[in-house]
């Protein structure tokens, strides 16, 4: 009869690993009974206290606000309210029409599984909303369920379109965009860390008028056939900016020589490039479900195969901006880049584009809206 046993040198190691997995298990076990101690010992309130108090104490089921008038926890009482905020006593960014309020998404509001950058992120960003005086704000966390109440009770049009999608991160694009549309406001994804207050983002500077030095065409926030300035209504700013004679913007990624971003912006309620944003995008659905409809799943996997960058995201976001300001304000589009005056913001009536500087990603994510101010 032949036996099955481990070799003798094999046999001795046997203890020594059931050792090691019994240590390894110990050590998981006392580490998730250290992290709770952590928290119940008061790492969290002490080492982020305005997210402690403001979004682990304060969260509901649609998310989390300060002030807490202003819940999300049923949108369209909550909408109103944000709006009603922001024009009560002209509390807006300066130089603009975008009220001080501050948006962010995220998944849950327990602190303990929150990476650093998002805790980092998320009490900076509540640093300048509780600050004192013209440049405190108020501040929304929404969560999953507060999303699909905004989209739902606001914009209900669109809300099968984005139940459709299925990548969370094109819902995310989308609630973005529909939020600042909506109520209006900054949105920062929750890993930014702002080196500003959204409160001293423009001054003269960034409002004055500049030139197109190839068709000497000059733009400023005076509309067409006015000689009144304009507030600002919408800031966006460059993420890619190369030559457009060149493929470095394709080989870098980019679908524009000069590409935007969005996981940062800022804008008054119901501007027209937002519009047009929400319209290409749902156009661009229609399109690619219609010849499946009424079978879920293929719609689901139609959609998988656009590219979310084109659907939701910056390229999204850069041809809603460009299609519009080359049509009703004639821009040449490839004026805003930076390479040739060392990068400017730059006003096109009510809208503004930052350059490459301001919310350009860097790791961690930085948010620098001027390149001018070495305290930034």
């Amino acid at each position: 009869m032949i036996g099955y046993s481990l070799p003798a040198s094999k046999r001795r190691r046997q203890p020594l690993i059931l050792a090691l997995l019994l240590l390894i298990a110990l050590w998981s076990w006392h580490s998730t009974r250290s992290v709770k101690a952590t928290r119940d010992e008061g790492f969290y309130p002490e080492r982020y206290p305005l997210a402690w108090k403001h979004v682990s104490l304060a969260s509901t089921r649609g998310g989390v606000a300060r002030p807490l008038r202003a819940c999300p926890e049923e949108y369209p009482r909550g909408g109103p309210i944000g709006q009603r905020l922001a024009v009560e006593g002209n509390h807006n960014i300066p130089y603009s029409k975008i009220p001080l309020i501050i948006h962010q998404t995220w998944k849950d509001t327990d602190l303990v599984t929150w990476k650093p950058d998002v805790l980092e992120g998320v009490e900076k960003w509540l640093t300048y909303a509780t600050a004192a005086g013209n440049e405190s704000m108020a501040y929304f966390l929404w969560l999953d369920e507060g999303c699909r109440q905004l989209v739902s009770g606001l914009q209900p049009d669109l809300a099968e379109y984005v139940d459709a999608m299925p990548l969370m991160v094109e819902k995310s694009d989308v609630f973005r965009i529909l939020v600042v549309k909506l109520i209006g406001g900054v949105y920062g994804d929750v890993d930014t860390l702002p080196l500003r207050s959204p409160a001293s983002w423009l001054d003269e500077t960034d409002v004055s008028a500049w030139t197109d030095p190839q068709t000497g065409t000059t733009y400023s926030t005076i509309a067409r056939g006015s000689s009144v300035k304009q507030p600002i209504e919408l800031i966006l700013g460059i993420e890619g900016d190369n030559r457009p004679d060149t493929d470095d913007y394709w080989r870098m990624g980019y679908n524009y020589p000069v590409q935007l971003t969005q996981w940062a912006l800022a804008s008054a309620p119901n501007h027209p490039i937002l519009k047009s944003f929400v319209s290409n995008f749902a156009t661009m659905v229609k399109e690619v479900t219609r010849p499946y409809e009424g079978d879920p799943k293929a719609i689901k996997n139609a959609l998988y195969r656009v590219d979310p960058i084109e659907l939701t995201g910056p390229a999204a976001v850069t041809l809603a901006t460009k299609e519009w300001l080359e049509k009703e304000r004639g821009l040449r589009w490839d004026a805003l880049t930076g390479l040739v005056d060392h990068g400017r913001s730059k006003a096109v009536g009510d809208t503004l584009i930052f350059p490459i500087t301001a919310f350009r990603y860097v790791p961690p994510v930085r948010l620098a809206p001027s390149i001018y101010n070495p305290s930034i």
